[in-house]
């Protein structure tokens, strides 16, 4: 069941957020930025993680962790953007509709496989990936929709106002 709403992300009850980001993402702006401010510990994992093994888009990197209210709290990040340039000046290119569809059905599996309950995510790859809500919604539609759990897509972005998400 997909479900549109309005609200602050970062304040869902959902078990697990989803959102894009880059192969070598700074985490320096929008979701990513505040799950870095949150989560500090997520953003060194991932890149520990990105050294061991180079990252290539249309793939996710699941991370747990414990949020402030000693809650766990799975993070996905859907790698939907490569990078252009190298070091401190590179930058996230545009994203693919191919592989945010990659990245959508490596999410759906991951959601299945650890039993996953509830799911909220942004619209997907339409901030910095620059990709047209029109074309990314069927996709979440295709691969998130029958998965019979929950799926909160925040369509409208209020800083600081937690949704009515009515996971009870």
């Amino acid at each position: 069941m997909i479900r549109e709403i309005e609200g602050d992300i970062l304040f869902s009850q959902t078990e697990l957020i989803a959102h894009g980001i880059a192969t070598h993402d700074p985490f320096d702006s929008g979701l990513a930025l505040a799950l870095r401010e949150r989560f500090p510990s997520m953003v060194k994992d991932y890149r520990h993680a990105m050294h061991a093994k180079a990252p290539e888009t249309g793939q996710i990197w699941a991370w747990r962790g414990v949020d402030e209210g000693g809650s766990t709290r799975g993070i996905v990040n859907l790698l939907t953007q490569g990078m252009q340039g190298q070091g401190k000046s590179a930058r996230p290119l545009k994203a693919r509709l191919e592989d945010v569809n990659h990245c959508l059905r490596a999410l759906a599996r991951h959601v299945q496989d650890e039993g996953v309950k509830s799911l909220a995510l942004p619209r997907l790859a339409t901030g910095v990936g620059a990709l047209p809500w029109s074309d990314v919604k069927p996709l979440i539609q295709q691969h998130l929709g029958g998965l019979g759990i929950p799926v909160l897509v925040y369509e409208v972005y209020h800083q600081g106002q937690q949704a009515d998400e009515k996971l009870a």
